[in-house]
């Protein structure tokens, strides 16, 4: 199987040698998206704000690469701060319906100024 790499039409390029998504056969996985606004690069202002932000990048990168949110099977949200973890969850409720993909939630240290990254890894189904 080729591995194909994506990268929504309004996102930035990639700040590193790695792809926004990676589709090889029927599996989608995207990189860690942060709370940034695509067309101003600039952080929203508070977890719930970077969280929402974060999911909507997440989704744009699985849609690139012909996946939805949906087909979702895991997600690894990565916190800088354990204080965050209730408004983090309250906002990814927003994204995700049961029955809810399985999830790992780690406390990391993140570029200043962001509080939350988020990954995916997603199957296509016929």
């Amino acid at each position: 199987m080729s591995r194909q790499s994506f990268t929504p039409e309004n996102a930035p390029a990639p700040a590193g040698p790695y792809s926004h998504a990676v589709r090889i056969g029927p599996f989608v996985h995207t990189a860690g998206q942060v709370g940034v606004e695509p067309a101003t690069r600039q952080a929203r202002v508070g977890v719930e704000a970077q969280t929402r932000q974060a999911l909507e990048n997440v989704r744009a990168a699985l849609e690139s690469a012909g996946a939805s949110m949906g087909d979702v099977l895991r997600v690894g949200v990565y916190l800088t701060r354990a204080e965050d973890f209730a408004a983090m969850n309250a906002v990814y409720r927003e994204f995700f319906s049961e029955p809810y993909p399985a999830r790992s939630t780690v406390y990391v240290g993140l570029n200043p100024g962001l509080l939350v990254e988020i990954d995916a890894l997603a199957v296509l189904t016929p």
